[in-house]
This record gives structure tokens, C-alpha cells and sequence, in this order.
């Protein structure tokens, strides 16, 4: 992002404010609640549990920006697409959320910094790590995932997501690594939903790392639906009761799990996704994740406010959970804009809270009549 625009979009968005945030979480939503309040004059610091390290993820649709209405939501999705009117893998957005926050002077980005309690007075909120290090701020967010500590504090009646019966198969792979008369042409479709038996797959065509769209640089992302592996997630710990603990990660899945699932591949899907999902298992380069799903009751507990997989969890089915946690971001920044300090504090979360809530619970219910017809 060029300095020009960021001077700008400060300027021009915001009477700035005064006052400060702590952001629980770095992953896609705590980067832009994070970049959103430091727009808004805020001094944010955002602490994320694991390394700075990138990490992987799935492939994503950012460019829906007919649904912005804010200018800091179309801000947030200039940062986050780059222009690019296409599906990205997770990373490649990040990265650039992550690029951003790095070179705002008003963000401070603390990677492994385990937080382990929130808590709140009546002029400050704060988070205590497992060092016992705290950090105060006048608000305090919570981007932490779905298996939010902050969620804990602001919903203690209903502090978990649930497991919603099933998993997804995810993977992205280099269009180099599969055969080259099976690689799909320049013009074949971005997304595409071929059918299975039973099972559910997407599969999405996307620009290589270096960013090249060319014939063989480019890279094939897909995720695989498969409702048959409960009883694997909950022997291996993954699922305990109705609480997903963690995905099943590349080296903890079992050989004969991949050679039954690289057998069910070979009837259910056509080329190129077989020979993308095959190469994905022979090569171990596959994430199992258990769907969670959360309807929230609640995102405020006076200076507290959760945003994102924190606030709300749908199945990635409906595809909304990016956009949702952008206007998370955005609406948040807009709310605490000029009020960010004294009791008007907990009254601009309130504020937050009652134009996201009704929305948020929406998205996820949304999706919950595939989840209860096809998990079990």
C-alpha cells in the first residue's frame, strides 16, 4: 500500500479520535478490526498467540464490494483484495493485511503473545498473557477464533461453537505439480462445484504465489465436504463432545484414512480436482477441519466487543465469513470514532452491537439447514 493512499483514507475517513485498543488475534479479522481503529486516530496493539511464521489457509472471494457502504469498509477490502477480482488463497490476503499493519506507526503487532485472561474497569480493559504481561487499552477486541477466550468473558452463558458433523478436506496446489493435459484451460471457470456422490466439493482456480495467472503457474485450491470421519476427530481428540478442539493436521492423519480417501476421490471427481486432491495426499499436503458453527447472543460486555469466527461462526459453505468479519471491522471503527473515551465508550459498543448482531446471527443460521441435513 502506497503512503499516499493510507494519508488519505486516515484523513479523509475520520475526524481522528483519541484513545487506544487492544486486539486480541492477527488472523484476516483482528488485521482489519486493527487497521480500522488505527484509521480512526486509535493506538492499537494486536496480540496473536502463534509466530510470525505465515501461515496456510483456504481460498477466499474478497472483491464482493457492492456491499460496502462505508468508506472504511471500502478501504478495508482496497487493502485486503489489492484490486485483484478474483478468488486468492487465504495467505495472500493476509499477507497484505499484515504488510499494512506492520507499517502503520499507530499499530503495534506482537506475535507470540499468549493471552490467557481479558478483564475490564471502569476506565480501562485489558488482556493478561501467559508470561503475565497485560496490556490496557480503552476497548478492548476480541479476534481470537473460534475457540475465543474473549468470547468466554463477554458470553460466559454460551462461551463455545459447536461441532456441526462433519469436516473439510482442504488444499492448494501448484498447477505444475499435476499433469499438464489435465490442467484446466486459460478461460475454464474460476469456481467450479462438480458433482459427488453424496460428498460436497469446491474448487477454485487461482494466481500462482509469484501472483502469475499463465497456463501452469497458477495454483488449484479445493475443499472436499466429507461427513464420514466423526469417529476418527473424536479417537484423535480433534472433536471432544460437541467442541471442536483443533483440525486434523497433515502428519496426525492416519495412512489407511488417506488411502481410503484417495480410493473415494477416484469414483466421485473428474479432472483436474482428482489429480489435485491425489497429489495433495500423496504428498501430505492436506488439513482436515472440523466445521464449528456459532449464533451469537451477545458481541459487548462494556468495554469488551468480539469480532469475526469470534462473534460468529458459519459453515464456509455460505461464504460469508469474510465479508462478515470486514463489516465487523468496519462498523466497529465507525461506532468508536469520536466516543472512545468515558462512559460513551461502552455506549459506542453498544452501538456496534446493534447494527452487526442481527446480521451476524443471520449468516449463520443461514447455513445451519445444510449443516443439521448433511452432518451427523
Amino acid at each position: 500500500m502506497n503512503k499516499d493512499f493510507r494519508s488519505e483514507s486516515i484523513n479523509d475517513t475520520f475526524k481522528e479520535a483519541s484513545g487506544s485498543a487492544v486486539v486480541v488475534g492477527a488472523s484476516l479479522s483482528g488485521l482489519m478490526a486493527g487497521i480500522a481503529l488505527s484509521q480512526a486516530g486509535l493506538k492499537v496493539t494486536i496480540l496473536e498467540r502463534a509466530g510470525v511464521k505465515p501461515r496456510s489457509g483456504a481460498v477466499l472471494q474478497v472483491d464482493s464490494g457492492e456491499i460496502d457502504r462505508t468508506k472504511t469498509a471500502k478501504i478495508l477490502r482496497k487493502l485486503a483484495s489489492g484490486g485483484i477480482r478474483s478468488a486468492e488463497a487465504w495467505s495472500s490476503i493476509q499477507f497484505r493485511l499484515r504488510t499494512e499493519a506492520e507499517a502503520d506507526p499507530r499499530i503495534a503487532l506482537r506475535y507470540d503473545t499468549r493471552v490467557q485472561t481479558v478483564n475490564q474497569d471502569n476506565d480501562s480493559a485489558w488482556a493478561v498473557t501467559d508470561k503475565g504481561e497485560t496490556f490496557h487499552g480503552d476497548i478492548l477486541i476480541g479476534a481470537d477464533g473460534h475457540r475465543s477466550i474473549v468470547r468466554r468473558y463477554v458470553a460466559p452463558q454460551k462461551p463455545n461453537a459447536t461441532f456441526a458433523g462433519y469436516l473439510i478436506w482442504v488444499a492448494i496446489v501448484d498447477e505444475k505439480d499435476i499433469p499438464e493435459k489435465h490442467r484446466p484451460s486459460l478461460n475454464a471457470p474460476k469456481f467450479t462445484m462438480p458433482d459427488g456422490i453424496g460428498d460436497l466439493l469446491l474448487g477454485s482456480i487461482i494466481a500462482g504465489a509469484d501472483g502469475s495467472t499463465a497456463l501452469g503457474d497458477r495454483r488449484l485450491g479445493w475443499a472436499w465436504y466429507d461427513n464420514t470421519q466423526n469417529d476418527l476427530l473424536r479417537r484423535l481428540g480433534c472433536v471432544e463432545g460437541s467442541i471442536v478442539r483443533h483440525s486434523l493436521n497433515a502428519p496426525d492423519i492416519p495412512e489407511q484414512t488417506l488411502i481410503d480417501l484417495a480410493e473415494k476421490a477416484s469414483v466421485r471427481w473428474p479432472q483436474p480436482w482428482l489429480d489435485a486432491i491425489l497429489h495433495s495426499i500423496k504428498t501430505r499436503n492436506l488439513t482436515g477441519t472440523p466445521v464449528a458453527e456459532y449464533v451469537p447472543e451477545t458481541l459487548v460486555k462494556g468495554r469488551i466487543a468480539i469480532v469475526g469466527d469470534a462473534a460468529h461462526l458459519p459453515t464456509p459453505l455460505t461464504a460469508s465469513g469474510f465479508n462478515a468479519s470486514l463489516q465487523d471491522a468496519a462498523t466497529l471503527a465507525e461506532c468508536v470514532a469520536k466516543v472512545i473515551q468515558g462512559s460513551a465508550t461502552a455506549e459506542a459498543l453498544l452501538k456496534y452491537e446493534s447494527l452487526r448482531l442481527k446480521n451476524a446471527r443471520q449468516i449463520v443460521q443461514s447455513g445451519q439447514s445444510f449443516s443439521r441435513s448433511f452432518g451427523r
